[in-house]
């Protein structure tokens, strides 16, 4: 009896952990680790996947970068760490591929791998199940890309709802299961203290992020102490290097900067300033009335702005359907307008706690606890087929 291999590839910090978490709940499934056939995981990640016993190719969160300018300065390193793990893939022939998130990469190696599967014709032995675990925000932009994932994986695994729905209207010989969002799991048992730190500050995990909304955020919390001196602030970043970078590009001595620990400063926190994306959620779940903003390069947003269909950015806001957190992108985020609602949250206890009820309701749509067991329920049966 062969062991079961499995290639995990997840590319920034947040699909790290997904993946991590993931894997750990594999591990723990029946059968599946023996004693004498123990499975194998490899590929790329982060830390939090080599913590679970992935082993690594290299960091990919390190390589972490957003937005179309981003990536082409960044096209040879990219292309270079793509044919690495191909190579790695076809040397080793796992039997399932799984894909978390990082979209755009992991599609290109799902197609890949299949190419070259089907070069191979009856020669080839190898017929890897591919899996990729949160989908990409096709129902935002070029919906035509859920026409080619239905060609490159087997299988979608879905965390938000409305997800398998508009698949299944788009592409409905694709397999897609909602399984919840492994957030839910995560976070259940952090309760809420809210007032200890009225505002947090959390400008995104990605260097580019950091450095487009740090002055931005600096100069709200400057005229948001005009009106409140006293005000305590926090900010929040997902590493040391990140903390070292704002650092460098100034930070007032009274400004905290937290590395890490993201829910347990939300469940003591009265609002936040947040970069639109998965963050958001995360404040959705801890009932954070948050401002949302985000801001890109020109040529990004100019390309984002002629494909995107959505009205919202921030997830909450998409999931609900209407603005619960007041979105700022582009030209629109401005100090004055940043500070000016934020203000707002932080002197209505009325309007926070209506916010906060409706927050429930996005958070009841995520599904219940157990997101990764389903997950990986769904991987080994499609794994054992």
């Amino acid at each position: 009896m062969k062991s079961k291999s499995f290639m995990i590839i997840a590319g920034e910090p947040s699909g790290d952990l997904l993946a991590a978490e993931l894997v750990t709940t594999l591990k723990e499934s029946p059968g599946l680790n023996s004693a004498v056939y123990p499975a194998e995981f490899f590929g790329a990640g982060g830390l939090w996947m080599k913590a679970a016993g992935v082993e690594l190719a290299f960091d990919m969160t390190k390589h972490a970068v957003i937005g179309i300018t981003d990536v082409l300065k960044n096209y040879f390193k990219f292309r270079r760490l793509f044919n690495q793990l191909l190579r790695l893939a076809i040397e080793r022939q796992p039997d399932v591929i799984v894909c978390v998130d990082f979209s755009g990469f992991n599609r290109r190696f799902a197609c890949a791998v299949n190419r070259y599967v089907r070069s191979r014709g009856a020669f080839c032995n190898w017929n890897p199940k591919i899996v990729q675990y949160v989908s990409p925000q096709v129902w935002a932009s070029r919906p035509e890309r859920a026409d080619a994932m239905a060609q490159d994986y087997d299988l979608l695994l879905s965390i938000f709802p409305f997800e398998r729905d508009w698949y299944a209207q788009r592409t409905p010989k694709f397999r897609v299961e909602f399984v919840g969002h492994p957030m839910v799991e995560r976070f259940h048992e952090i309760g809420k203290a809210g007032g200890a730190v009225p505002l947090l500050l959390l400008p995104g995990s990605r260097r580019a992020e950091l450095q487009r909304h740090l002055p931005l955020l600096l100069a709200a919390l400057e005229l948001l102490k005009k009106d409140a001196p006293n005000l305590r602030a926090r900010m929040v970043l997902p590493d040391g290097a990140l903390a070292e970078l704002a650092r460098e590009l100034g930070v007032p001595a009274d400004l905290e900067i937290q590395i890490g620990q993201l829910p347990q400063a939300l469940a003591q926190a009265d609002v936040a300033i947040a970069s639109t994306g998965t963050v958001t959620l995360e404040c959705a779940f801890f009932g954070v009335p948050t401002v949302a903003l985000y801001r890109t390069s020109w040529l990004t947003y100019q390309i984002a702005k002629s494909i995107v269909t959505v009205k919202y950015l921030a997830m909450p806001n998409l999931l609900a359907d209407e603005e619960i957190f007041p979105e700022f992108i582009q030209a629109d985020a401005t100090p004055e307008k940043v500070a000016a609602a934020a203000f707002d949250l932080l002197c209505d206890e009325v309007k926070r706690n209506e916010i906060k009820r409706r927050l429930t309701k996005v958070v009841a749509s995520l599904g219940g606890k157990g997101a990764n067991r389903r997950a990986a329920e769904l991987i080994l049966g499609l794994a054992d087929q």
